[in-house]
This record gives C-alpha cells, structure tokens and sequence, in this order.
C-alpha cells in the first residue's frame, strides 16, 4: 500500500468538527456525550447512526459504517478522495497542498526525529537529579511540584554545556538540527537550549516531537520553545492536552490558562481539564483543536489589562465556534497572582471560587462593550455597537446570533437609552468638578472625539453625562489635553489627601503608634509633592 503524507488530512481532521461535517446531511440530537441521527447509508426510522465529537468518528449501529470526516464525505456524496479532501479544505477555509508519496527516506527521518526528542527528554531527565541540575531541581520544587509531577511530565534539565550535540555525535548533524534542539554556529553544532527547565511537548499520539525551556536566571524571554518543525507546529500545540483529553470528556468543559506551569499545577490540584496555548497567543487553530474535544470552554486570565486584552481577542476567536448549546466563559486571577500561585497560596477551594465565578460569554462582551467606549456620549455608543455588531457577526448559527443580538437590544434600551441614565459611582469619593471645568471638558470631548479614547479610563469616572450640545472649545488639541491631564492630576492629590486624612483617622482608632502614622503619611507626602510637581511641569511653556 502506498503511504501518503498525512499531516493535511490531520490538520483537517483538527479545524473541523465530525458534528459539524455531519450535521449537513444528517439532522443530530445530542443525547449524552454523542449525537445521534438516522444513518444516511441505509433506511432506518430509529436513529441508530452515533457521532462522537470527541473521538472525531461516526458508527451505525444497524449496518455497521464507520468512519471519519473523510470517509463520510467520500461515503454520503460518493466521491473519490481528492474531491473529498478539496470540500472539506474549502470548509476549514485552508488550501489543498499536493499529495505527494511519502518516500522512505521521510518516514526514516521522522522515525528518528522522535527518537532524537524521546532520547533528549531522557537526558534531561537524569540531569534534573544531578549535581548541576540541582538549582533547576530545588526550583521546581519550590514551585509546588512532588517527584512524581516531575516524572509524569517528564521535566528535566538543559545543562550549560552542548550535552544533546555532543551525546548524539553519530547521527549527521542535519538530522539533529530538524528537531530544533541543535543548531549550527561559526565552530559547529552547539545546544539550542542551555541552563533551562525543559518541559517536554507531546502531540496527540503522546510522543515528545519539542520542548518548552524556562530561564532560571531572571534573563528574559522567560520562555523560549522549539522553532517550528516538521512535527511541530507551535500554532497548533496545546500544552497538557494529551493529559488532559480524558478529563475533558469526564468534566464536559475545557479550561485555558496562560501558562505551562499554570496548566500542570491546575491538572494536578482538581482541575485537569486544564490546558495552555504553547509560548504564543491563543490561535484560531488552538480553538478548533479545543472545540472539537469539547465546546464548554472556561477561559482563565490575569486580572490586569493585559489579561483583559487576551480574554477579549480569546471571545473573538471562539465566536465562530460557538452552538446554542455551548457553555464559553471568562474568569479572571487578580491582585497580581496567577493560578500557580492561588492555588499555593489559598488552594484548590479558592481557584474553585475564581472558576465558578466565571463570566458568560455574552455577558463578558458587554462588560467590554461597556468598559472600552465612553457610552455617555453618541459617538461612544456607537462605537460600542459597531463593537458588539461585529463580534455577533462573527456567530454562523444565524438562529442563535439573532437571540443573542435581540438580547444586547433589549440592553442597550434599557441602560444606555433611558431618559435618565445610571451613572458610574466610582470607588473612591472624590468631589464632583465645578460646573465651570465640566462644561470646558464637555466641550474638549465633543471637539476632539479623539482625547476620548486616549483618556477613556479617566473619563468614565467623572460622574457625568457627556451628551449636552455645547460650543465647540478654542482651545488646540495640545492645550485640551494639557487640560484634561492636570484635571487627571487635580483629582488624584485630592484623593491622596483623602487617603491621608483616613490613614491619620484610622490611625487613632485602631491604636498606631504615631510613628507607623507618620510613615505612612509621608509615603503619601511624597507621591502628592511629585504629583504637584508634574502638574507645575505641565504649563511650563519655557524651552527646556
């Protein structure tokens, strides 16, 4: 039998949904963890034909066809298998490359291409126990992880020296350099990965084919990966999934962190449906290799901007695999912690919390809808609207979008369109701004829409409605913003003077001594002297 080139038909087999491909010709109900239909190969008027999207496979159970998305295609549309594989392509949205015949020279190098990554991880495994892995040892240990972590994930150490080049001095150094471990430099082969904690990355067939390396000196990046191989596509690698499949199954949802150690320390402490996209940004194709295991996802992020901006580029890329019976949520880790470390710190019982606090979808797209435009003004609103339009667009169930577009209508009347619009009540008290400076700031914001972006976080704290008509400022772009920057200025020594009137207040009724009362208020002494300082630079009109 000739042996074809199988890595296009196992990237279309990862984008695409079994339901999906079959749920064209045959009506599916879910009914536990597989649909159900009446078998398009033979008449029936029980449904006895079974898909299981997990294990990317449909069987009858009256006449006995099976298969996958190729032989259904094949099968249901009696077509040979190249048009099969052009359809199913133009589904997935990719191109159909040339099969070529895979020559025996291709299968030998990746024979030993996975022997080379199996042999490695061995390598650094031993080196882990030894006297120059013991920093890396006691580390990750202090991180959390007992011996038989270690040995599930086979975790080791990339010593400083060329140990990978050196130890397989008799295959040709091209051989080596294909798995990414080896690279040639001015005087030879030299290590790709050196004093690094290795994480060993497995495809779907559990092998090792690449490895994840973590800096143990502070030096950054913190963590560089295999570049990408013949094996190894990093856009298409879910770190912890070939551990984490199972327990998917079992828990019928999907949880994405950010990181590796997130990922093992959550798999091992009562989540191990846990799963983390490789050293990158989250993809399209990390997703649809998700969505075909399981379409109830849990997305798990910092609480900072940054984790906020990844939560919504995550919702983004879920959308157009989103069914009416999807399950996608949002949780978030604040005060600087990650899951690692809530769970070292507060245990399994307080990321629990955090989990079960999740966000729905539709409801996280709104808070962001809210959070990101100014919707006290016209301009903002729209803008807002033009947001959650196209996020809703991105919905191929037509039904399920127009329930959910029905239902950011009825939001949208019933808080942004009111005659009398509830107003942000920000945390701390501050006095509202004289009507004098708020109609200056109306004017600033109407004049230049831009300064609204750029000061959105500021602005939405002001207690005020931006949607009076007023006459547009004289004042030029760079003196509106001087404005709006010492009124942001103003308003924070008078929350610092806030603070500081509490601290002495408090001081006295919780026993300080005065010299811990003292302490504490020059701190905030010293933050209004440099905010006062900033706010004399800022009109400084002299040439420096």
């Amino acid at each position: 039998m000739s042996k074809f080139d199988n890595s296009f038909t196992d990237e279309l087999r990862q984008r695409l949904s079994i339901v999906d491909v079959v749920s064209r010709r045959v009506p599916l109900n879910k009914k536990g963890q597989n649909y159900w239909g009446c078998c398009p190969f033979h008449n029936e008027k029980t449904p006895s034909f079974s898909v299981s999207e997990e294990k990317g496979f449909y069987h009858c159970f009256g006449c006995s066809e099976h298969g996958d998305i190729i032989s259904f295609v094949m099968k249901s549309e009696n077509v040979d298998f190249k048009t099969a594989i052009t359809e199913l392509a133009d589904m997935a949205g990719i191109k159909v490359p040339e099969i070529k015949q895979k020559s025996s020279e291709q299968i030998e190098a990746e024979q030993t291409y996975v022997k080379i990554t199996e042999d490695s991880a061995k390598i650094y495994q031993d080196l882990l126990y030894s006297e120059s892995g013991k920093f890396a040892l006691d580390y990750i240990k202090n991180r959390g992880f007992s011996d038989e972590m270690i040995k599930k994930y086979k975790i080791g150490y990339a010593p400083k020296n060329n140990i990978i080049s050196s130890h397989f001095v008799n295959i040709k150094s091209d051989k080596l350099v294909a798995t990414g471990l080896v690279r040639i430099g001015n005087y030879g082969p030299y290590d790709f990965f050196r004093d690094k904690l290795m994480f060993p990355i497995f495809n779907a067939h559990n092998q090792i084919v690449a490895f994840s390396g973590r800096s143990l000196d502070g030096s950054e990046p913190k963590y560089i990966n295999t570049t990408d191989t013949e094996l190894f596509h990093k856009r298409q690698t879910i770190f912890g999934f070939n551990f984490a499949r199972d327990a998917i199954h079992r828990q019928n949802r999907t949880i994405i962190v950010e990181g590796q150690i997130d990922a093992i320390q959550m798999q091992n402490h009562g989540f191990p449906e846990t799963v983390a996209p490789l050293g990158t940004a989250l993809t399209e194709d990390h997703i649809a290799i998700i969505c075909k295991a399981n379409r109830n996802i849990t997305f798990c992020f910092d609480g900072d901007a940054a984790g906020q901006k990844a939560a919504v580029r995550a919702c983004i890329l879920v959308l157009p695999f989103l069914r009416d019976n999807s399950d996608v949520r949002f949780a978030f880790v604040t005060g600087g912690k990650d899951p690692d470390e809530v769970l070292k710190t507060h245990g399994e019982s307080a990321m629990r919390e955090i989990i079960n606090k999740s966000v729905p979808l539709i409801d996280f797209l709104w808070d962001s809808a809210n959070k990101n435009y100014l919707i006290t003004t016209p301009g903002g609103r729209t803008q807002a609207e033009k947001f959650l339009k196209d996020c809703t667009s991105k919905i191929k169930d037509k039904i399920f979008q127009n329930e959910i577009e029905q239902d950011y209508n009825n939001r949208k009347f019933n808080q942004w369109h009111k005659w009398k619009q509830k107003k942000y009540t920000p945390e701390i008290d501050i006095p509202d701004i004289d009507a004098m400076t708020s109609q200056i700031l109306k004017s600033v914001v109407q004049t230049y829409p831009e300064l609204v972006e750029k000061h959105m976080d500021f602005l939405t704290t002001l207690n005020m409605s931006f949607d009076e008509d007023v006459e547009k400022t004289d004042l030029s772009l760079a003196d509106a913003e001087k404005f709006i920057a010492s009124l942001k200025l103003q308003r924070y020594i008078s929350k610092l003077n806030k603070e500081k009137e509490d601290i002495i207040n408090d001081g006295f009724k919780t026993n300080k001594s005065g010299e811990e009362i003292t302490e504490l208020t020059n701190q905030i002494n010293i933050k209004i002297n440099e905010a006062k300082e900033k706010l004399d630079m800022l009109f400084d009109i002299e040439d420096k």
